[in-house]
């Protein structure tokens, strides 16, 4: 528990200023409204520690990669979402003294983030050096209903004396990225001009303007220029116990929407029409937006404070860092609150994320998520070719923001080959969750097909076992490099050549014209092709040790010493900041679910036993050293019955940033990962999957819950679902809907209650 931040269920809450934190807080409090965002910096001058940082989605630099030496297949660049201007700059100054925590003294301090409208809120109460005493408070929000507008109130009230009052809203165009390989500036300056900045990514040519509207209880603005930078100023002198308010409206708009000429003039109207609404009407507009967003995704969970602000907290990231309304954009790691991981895509949206918005936003957000996908199939073709695939075998990238690889570490970029695993899976869960069939003929397909044919020549068939094998990858745990066998990726890898090639045939006989293109468009030979797709996974190797009565997670892994994390030294944790690379290597700790990742997405192929059984061995090896791993294990731990472990890797995942379990907060949250968090209570402690096309629940209550409620959206309905130690109560808002309780199947109308 951090008792730094209040515990409440529907904000953040910080009720002291201390320096040590300030950039932790930057990322708690990010704001972001699904197409840009930024950290929680002050807006007045602050001359301590911190991460100044906002952020425009698919808005990237392509940054020179860093290595030692090089190696074929490489990617020459790491793509950044970059830092950009700083639009939410107001200096203050009072009596000629520059406000600036840092450098006063803090009598009180409060800073609220409320995550049911997505509204910051500041309040302080400073001395200057000077003596005047003075109150501020300054909200602030992204509309989520205008994506290129953000607002500013910024309110000063002199408390013990007459007091001038010196405002100097900014914008400010000279910003860099923290983590620029070779610390090169990635903005250059095309124009600024009266109210407006205009800047230009280098090599990747991104335009993108910013302007700013300004009102100050009736003063006039004198307004001033430099590179890269413009100012409006404005003094008014204040009685003490009078307010002076500064409202200021900013238009940020960038060439994805706008032509590069027309930039200044959208972000002058941008600017222009929010002044024009007024502060209380966007703020009445921004609270009603996130209403309806919230409707159908919230969690309520009584009895456990902590559970609910934490679930809250992990929900409210991901609807500031996606919406779906652009199918450009993706969820990055760390979504608008950083620049660690440079804010592209990984393989955490289509295993961790997509359920998430399947469930909570309905078939066209989730849709987008695969169109993204869809759109960088060639490049993912081509991304393969480079590795030395044919015949159209698609290997997406770990990492990418184009659909180009940006990764620069072999040992992931070349090997850790599961991410084309997750983004078939997606398709599929895409598919059995909303019934959209017709999605496999409009684009699935084709992606299914060219991933199944990277599988089918990464595959090595082997004379010596008399089988085919998996040589030479790097599955989820990447504390093991370039390992034969590995159990995750082989049966992933089968299990995609089984799907595509059922996926063929449901198109060939329901959409027989979509299968006719789409043979002529990537050359596929149904008989030809899944025949040896047939024969791989007849004769794939999956390692098992049959006396512990577990899958093998890769050839060799029983040789290693079996220490227990609970018999590892505390002192000695995170092992990668404590040890060698070559001592983690060896040892035969996990850094996040490998086996158990498999066994969590495919749970109807294993009984219950076998689940148990691998759980107990590999949770006892894991160190959750990943943001990624507590969530699957809490569903796992859930599913076999161990709610005390399942309670607390819930609490890990869903608290894992309020909490700073890994003590690096303030390089930003760990957006992705909180869809994990969501996963562990809906289809941990609520029991949700699909099975045949129906929705089921099986709920397993943590002690310290009275009760769990969660919203779902399913094929066009929203389902509100209560679990009790005494009934399952299921509430549906819209057709009526099958579902499945504890093995009953039942139609729900209206209401309907199950007594346990």
């Amino acid at each position: 528990m951090n008792e730094y931040l209040k515990t409440d269920p529907w904000k953040l809450v910080e009720e002291r200023f201390d320096p040590l934190r300030v950039e932790s807080s930057e990322s708690l409090f990010a704001l972001g409204n699904g197409v840009m965002g930024g950290r929680a910096n002050f807006e007045e001058h602050y001359s301590g520690p911190s991460l100044q940082g906002n952020y425009i989605g698919a808005v990237y630099y392509p940054d020179k990669t860093r290595v030692g030496w090089w190696k074929n297949g490489y990617p020459e660049y790491f793509a950044k979402v970059l830092n950009a201007a700083f639009w939410i700059g107001v200096d203050v100054a009072i009596d000629g003294e520059r406000l600036d925590l840092a450098r006063v003294e803090v009598l009180d301090f409060y800073r609220e983030m409320d995550m049911r409208r997505s509204v910051l809120t500041r309040r302080m109460r400073v001395r200057m050096a000077g003596g005047a005493e003075v109150a501020v408070e300054a909200v602030r929000f992204l509309s989520l209903e205008r994506r290129e507008l953000g607002v500013v109130r910024y309110a000063v009230t002199p408390l013990d004396r007459t007091a001038e009052i010196e405002f100097s809203p900014y914008i400010d165009a000279d910003v860099r990225n923290t983590d620029a390989n070779y610390d090169e500036k990635f903005w250059e300056e095309v124009a600024t001009d009266g109210d407006v900045v205009r800047s230009r990514t280098k090599k990747s040519g991104f335009e993108a303007a910013w302007a700013q509207a300004v009102t100050l209880d009736g003063a006039r603005f004198r307004c001033t220029t430099e590179p890269e930078k413009v100012r409006h100023t404005a003094v008014v002198r204040c009685e003490a116990g009078r307010t002076a308010t500064l409202c200021k409206y900013a238009g940020i708009c960038s060439s994805l929407n706008h032509a590069p000429d027309e930039l200044a003039d959208a972000a002058r109207a941008v600017a222009a029409d929010g002044l024009a609404a007024g502060f209380d009407a966007l703020l009445r507009e921004q609270e009603e937006a996130w209403a309806r967003r919230w409707h159908g995704c919230d969690i309520v969970i009584e009895g456990d404070d902590e559970a609910q602000q934490g679930i809250r907290f992990c929900i409210f990231m991901l609807l500031q860092t996606y919406t779906g309304v652009d199918t450009r954009l993706n969820i990055g790691p760390k979504g608008f609150t950083g620049e660690k991981y440079g804010g592209v895509t990984y393989w955490d949206t289509e295993a961790y994320c997509l359920p998430f918005y399947l469930a909570t936003a309905g078939a066209e957000v989730a849709r987008e998520l695969l169109v993204y996908r869809y759109d960088q199939l060639d490049k993912a073709i081509e991304n393969a070719a480079k590795l030395g695939f044919r015949d159209g075998a698609a290997l997406y990238p770990m990492v990418t923001i184009n659909g180009e690889e940006c990764h620069n570490e072999w040992e992931i970029t070349f090997e850790e080959i599961h991410r084309n695993g997750a983004i078939a899976y997606a398709v599929f869960n895409y598919v059995r969750y909303t019934g959209d069939e017709e999605y496999l003929a409009e684009c699935g397909l084709e992606v299914l097909l060219s991933i199944a044919r990277f599988w089918a020549q990464r595959i090595t068939w082997s004379e010596a076992r008399g089988q085919y094998v998996m040589l030479g990858v790097t599955g989820p745990n990447e504390y093991e490099n370039n390992v034969n066998n590995n159990w995750y990726t082989s049966y992933i890898a089968c299990w995609c050549l089984r799907y595509a090639a059922e996926a063929a045939a449901w198109v060939r006989e329901n959409r027989p014209a979509d299968y006719a293109r789409i043979c002529a468009k990537r050359g596929f030979d149904e008989g030809a092709e899944t025949a040896r797709w047939q024969r791989i996974v007849e004769k794939m190797y999956l390692g098992e040790d049959r006396e512990r009565g577990i899958f093998l997670q890769q050839d060799g892994y029983l040789d290693k010493e079996q220490v227990l994390v609970a018999d590892l030294d505390p002192a000695e944790r995170p092992i990668n900041q404590k040890w060698s690379w070559d001592r983690i290597l060896r040892s035969c700790f996990i850094k996040q679910a490998d086996v158990l990742q498999g066994i969590y997405l495919f749970q109807e192929d294993f009984d219950l036993e076998t689940i148990r059984r691998n759980f107990r061995f590999y949770e006892a090896r894991t160190l959750h050293e990943s943001s990624l791993s507590p969530c699957v294990h809490a569903i796992l731990a859930a599913k076999i019955g161990d709610m005390e472990k399942a309670y607390e890797l819930y609490l890990r995942t869903a608290r894992l940033d309020l909490d700073d379990y890994n003590r690096e907060v303030e390089e930003g949250c760990h957006v992705t990962s909180m869809a994990g968090s969501w996963l562990s209570v809906v289809e941990g402690f609520g029991g949700m999957r699909v099975k045949e096309g129906v929705l089921t629940f099986a709920p397993h209550l943590p002690e310290a819950w009275r009760s769990l409620a969660f919203k779902v959206n399913y094929r066009g309905r929203v389902l509100t679902v209560k679990c009790t130690r005494e009934a399952v109560e299921v509430a549906c808002e819209g057709e009526p809907v099958e579902v499945e309780i504890a093995g009953v199947r039942y139609c729900v109308d209206r209401e309907l209650r199950v007594e346990n």
